[in-house]
């Protein structure tokens, strides 16, 4: 979702200025009032006299947004996120060609239905790799295949065996071109890849 905004605050019978930041799944608010909402907990959602009214965690709460951010946050807040599979376009009309081991209860989910064992008829590969030697396996199986987008799915975080940094570089110096990211779970991220 990625909305922010610098804006005066009502939580329960506090008032001040605050950083109000509104994620995929929470609200965050920062400075003086500290508060973070799950979106699933937010209640009775409103966009009302320039503010952005809701309830969570038993408290009314009030963001003084303006009229059109109001309701720009509020609509963001009731449209439920893309799927997992929505995000990488893969489904049983799009069906994605695997590389790699699949372990990942969210990244299960996302394919279910969706893989294929023939590459020929694949609109994707997706690719799980967890070191250097998994990354270079998948660049020479996918420079075989005719489906020239690569999804390359990987442990994320600082504990990662091998970053997004080394796999960009290495896509890059390849040919390959990174044009979207998605999240997949707290343990894995994708970053999308095609062949120039």
């Amino acid at each position: 979702m990625g909305r922010e905004a610098t804006c005066a605050a009502r939580v329960g019978d506090e008032s001040a200025e605050v950083k109000a930041l509104l994620e995929s799944t929470e609200l965050i608010l920062r400075g003086a009032i500290k508060r973070r909402y799950a979106i699933a907990a937010l209640a009775q959602v409103q966009a009302t006299a320039g503010e952005l009214r809701f309830e969570a965690n038993g408290e009314a709460v009030a963001l003084a947004l303006g009229d059109t951010e109001s309701q720009r946050w509020a609509t963001k807040i009731a449209t439920p996120p893309p799927s997992l599979a929505s995000k990488l376009g893969v489904g049983p009309a799009q069906p994605a060609f695997v590389l790699g081991r699949v372990d990942d209860a969210a990244l299960t989910e996302a394919l279910r239905g969706a893989r294929t064992d023939d590459a020929a008829a694949a609109h994707s590969v997706v690719a799980v790799v967890r070191s250097e030697a998994e990354l270079a396996a998948t660049l020479e199986a996918h420079a075989a295949l005719p489906c020239p987008g690569l999804w390359i799915v990987h442990p994320k975080g600082r504990g990662a065996s091998i970053g997004d940094s080394a796999i960009r570089q290495v896509l890059r110096e390849r040919g390959y071109v990174d044009h979207k990211t998605s999240g997949v779970s707290e343990a894995l991220t994708a970053t999308r890849y095609v062949r120039r």
